[in-house]
């Protein structure tokens, strides 16, 4: 599987971006699906989660309200829709995924991901 992340940017804070994590060579059926970040001099962390299926996701508490993740099944796609962007959103964005649903003890170790998408730089200026 081959992930392709896009839609990052530059943005003021309030703002709004959409991002998206293309699949190629695959599906993503039976997959979880997750965006993680990592800023300058940071850890990458977790920021959300979806189980293919959709029936399941999570949020790190920091983006819980303002960030929503979905998925087009059609499309192969899985989006992280981000409002009222803040700057300590500020990072590099990846997608991942893993070719399994994970318990929620996983979902949030990026160690628990087989596939990883290139990063997409979200700025968000205050």
């Amino acid at each position: 599987v081959q992930l392709q992340a896009s839609g990052g940017g530059l943005v003021q804070a309030g703002g709004s971006l959409n991002l998206s994590c293309t699949a190629s060579g695959r599906t993503f059926s039976g997959f979880a699906v997750s965006w993680f970040r990592q800023a300058v001099g940071k850890e990458r962390e977790f920021v959300a989660s979806i189980r293919w299926s959709g029936d399941n996701t999570h949020y790190a508490d920091s983006v819980k309200g303002r960030f929503s993740i979905s998925r087009d099944i059609a499309k192969k796609t899985v989006y992280l829709q981000m409002n009222s962007l803040e700057p300590e959103d500020t990072a590099v964005y990846y997608c991942a995924a893993a070719p399994r649903s994970l318990i929620a003890s996983l979902i949030r170790l990026p160690s628990s991901y087989t596939y990883w998408g290139q990063g997409t730089q979200v700025t968000v200026s205050s």
